[in-house]
């Protein structure tokens, strides 16, 4: 008697996901179902993903592109000069930043004098001459930190762009799969009907 019970049990509940599966079948395509359809033939295959796969929002949003030679072309322009902000800063970067570290290390080397008067000494020939060419460098310090600052404004605008043009793609998302009612108060009277069952079973 037990195992007819729970062979019903299973028979009950595959049947109740194929009705569901069935039930819940998108009504339009839309660039969300799109964008799952992807990622699990991504999955299945093995590849790899970009840095921007993963989020539904990106997904999304790539699937918009694909047929939007516009998008497309904002997408590259920003790509390449956030890259292209990283190239023209990097050899800045390089000589500023060596220069501070010799510095430093000039002036962790002045532990390791005896003579403190001429400690002092180079201790102030150190002192003049970072402040020099802190002063010399001022300017393309302050460029930079320009050209970084827009590198992160650029970044969060196009965040919010995506978000705002995927917004309404996934309200379409929703509107193609409406949620009903329906099928969960028959399945939850079909357990009430079993657990009902079980509690008269002697």
């Amino acid at each position: 008697m037990k195992k007819i019970l729970f062979a019903s049990i299973l028979a009950l509940s595959l049947l109740s996901c194929r009705e569901n599966q069935s039930k819940q079948a998108p009504v339009v395509e839309n660039a969300v179902d799109n964008a799952e359809s992807s990622v699990s033939g991504a999955i299945k295959k093995n590849t790899r993903y970009s840095s921007r796969e993963g989020n539904l929002v990106h997904e999304i949003y790539q699937e918009l592109i694909k047929n939007d030679k516009n998008l497309q072309d904002l997408d590259t322009r920003i790509d390449n000069i956030q890259k292209d902000a990283e190239t023209s800063i990097s050899e800045y970067d390089d000589i500023i930043g060596k220069s501070e570290t010799y510095y430093n290390d000039a002036s962790a080397l002045l532990n390791s004098l005896t003579d403190s008067v001429t400690k002092k000494q180079i201790e102030k020939e150190i002192k003049a001459s970072a402040e020099k060419y802190d002063v010399k460098t001022q300017t393309i310090r302050n460029l930079i930190a320009k050209i970084k600052a827009n590198r992160t404004t650029l970044h969060d605008q196009y965040l919010v762009f995506k978000i705002r043009k995927t917004l309404p793609e996934i309200e379409k998302y929703q509107s193609a799969h409406p949620l009903k009612t329906d099928h969960l108060d028959q399945f939850i009277n079909k357990q009430n009907k079993l657990l009902e069952e079980l509690k008269n079973l002697k």
